[in-house]
């Protein structure tokens, strides 16, 4: 499909900044396959799902994956996009003309990186040095990954470290926040569990692929990054269970989305899996997984709106869109949340 036909216009300050406060106060959009849009707020959520629904939520933690350094008199930045095993991580670089195999990389704080070499996409492979594992250099060096269109806008600060992690965060990995589950708190949590929603959680480190825009302008042209995720064989077994027994899978977040759907077979049986997935969902697709998904709004042509638009249809989410703009909803990372529910 061309890309152009996912574009719409974006007032730059429909982007948020900040998160809300609380979290579940955020708005939420509902969209169902027809009828009038819903306004919302995150708190109202166990009165728009049905007993026996289940959330699934991803428990990645993000990490402090941005680096500032220097090779020699060049200034060099790294932002981390995958873990490739115990010390080497594939990174995105700044001023990357300026490197070159075999250069050491000075990130300060007694952190150094060797360039081994350089990918395909412009990415590079780092390996870091010394003994100390390397989470422990990143919380000495590194900063946490905020967006670019927010990192372009404001600089990071403490608030940061707290606002960008889910309250599922516990599996160390991400460069980025899988940032539909930073509308629950523990209020909202308790909520859910009074009304009979069940939850279950899967682990996808996000890379900083996600934020990569789209050059191409057929859709069939563009090469996602793959990601590292896993689901536990009694994860994938109740949820088997549960849509057995008639009961809806909602993912929260594109990335639970994509790692269910990576799961799971034709025959629509959702399997344990480790692994890497690239999978790129755009109209057309056949849903085998899920029978919803929460989620924030996405920047236009972006592989995340195609996503949302293979879910529900692109005229129904050029729609909600248009509505979400006029009516003045947040978008992207810290902004507010859609409710899909196609069936």
């Amino acid at each position: 499909m061309r890309v152009d036909l996912f574009d719409f216009d974006l007032p730059p300050e429909r982007i948020a900044l900040r998160p809300a406060r609380p979290r579940d106060a955020s708005r939420m959009l509902v969209v169902r396959a027809e009828g009038a849009f819903e306004d919302r707020i995150a708190r109202d959520l166990p009165a728009m799902l049905r007993p026996g629904d289940v959330l699934v939520f991803n428990d990645t933690k993000v990490i402090p994956a941005q680096l500032e350094g220097r090779r020699g008199e060049a200034r060099i930045g790294a932002t981390l996009h995958k873990r490739l095993d115990l010390r080497r991580w594939q990174a995105f670089i700044r001023n990357a003309k300026r490197l070159r195999p075999e250069d050491i990389i000075d990130f300060g704080a007694d952190v150094t990186a060797l360039a081994e070499q350089r990918h395909d996409d412009g990415s590079w492979t780092l390996a870091f040095q010394g003994e100390e594992p390397v989470e422990v250099l990143l919380e000495r060096a590194g900063r946490m990954p905020l967006p670019p269109y927010i990192a372009g806008k404001r600089e990071m600060d403490e608030a940061d470290r707290e606002d960008y992690q889910t309250i599922f965060a516990r599996e160390e990995g991400a460069v980025a926040a899988p940032t539909a589950a930073l509308h629950f708190t523990p209020q909202l949590l308790a909520a859910l569990d009074e009304a009979g929603v069940k939850r279950e959680t899967l682990t996808l480190h996000v890379g900083a692929g996600t934020f990569l825009p789209v050059k191409a302008e057929d859709t069939a042209d563009h090469a996602m990054h793959s990601e590292w995720g896993r689901i536990e064989q009694a994860t994938a077994d109740r949820l088997n269970a549960a849509r057995k027994a008639g009961n809806r899978v909602i993912a929260v977040g594109t990335t639970s989305l994509r790692l269910l759907e990576s799961a799971t077979g034709e025959d629509g049986v959702i399997r344990p899996f480790a692994g890497d997935t690239a999978i790129f969902i755009t109209p057309g697709y056949r849903f085998r997984a899920i029978d919803g998904l929460m989620t924030n709004f996405h920047l236009p042509k972006s592989t995340l709106f195609m996503l949302v638009s293979a879910l529900m249809g692109l005229e129904r989410m050029q729609a909600a869109y248009a509505h979400a703009i006029e009516a003045g909803y947040r978008f992207y990372s810290y902004g507010d949340a859609s409710l899909l529910l196609p069936d």
